[in-house]
């Protein structure tokens, strides 16, 4: 077993800079990032390979990417989502190479920060957005209120019984 979840970074009772570990900007902010253009292609990109690229540059992960990430790993993961939607394209007698070529797709995006679960383990925080941020601050106001007064002795409730 692998043992509970570690604790956010924020609730966490040492505040040990972890090696490694980025925040990353908001949403709203990286959707102003510039997308690169994809190498020329004689036959064109798939549109819904377009829609991926201009994603991945447009998320909160672009900012880590190094020119040599781009070159060395996103273009080849881009030409292997081409070959994936070129083979889908196909039909049914191309069905059989789409679960490989998804898995490799797959084992590739983990060393991009794709998805939730390879963030959390890049430690890469994504910032949360003006509305997220209100909405855990009404939360920590509310649950404060809820508390009981700290400077009152909780052992006035109790009462001797004979």
């Amino acid at each position: 077993m692998s043992g509970p979840a570690p604790k956010p970074a924020h609730l966490r009772q040492r505040t040990n800079k972890t090696p490694g570990a980025a925040r990353l900007p908001s949403s709203e902010t990286a959707r102003k990032n510039r997308v690169p253009d994809l190498p020329d292609r004689k036959e064109g990109w798939h549109p819904l390979l377009l829609e991926w690229w201009t994603s991945v540059w447009r998320s909160p992960m672009a900012g880590e990417y190094l020119d040599a990430d781009m070159r060395g790993g996103l273009f080849h993961l881009a030409y292997l989502h081409q070959l994936f939607w070129e083979t889908a394209d196909m039909g049914f007698a191309a069905v059989a190479a789409l679960p490989k070529l998804a898995a490799e797709i797959r084992l590739q995006e983990v060393r991009f920060g794709l998805s939730p679960i390879d963030r959390r383990r890049l430690q890469w925080e994504v910032e949360k957005g003006e509305q997220a941020a209100e909405r855990t601050k009404s939360r920590k106001t509310a649950k404060k209120a809820q508390r009981p007064d700290p400077k009152k002795d909780p052992r006035s409730v109790l009462k001797a019984v004979a």
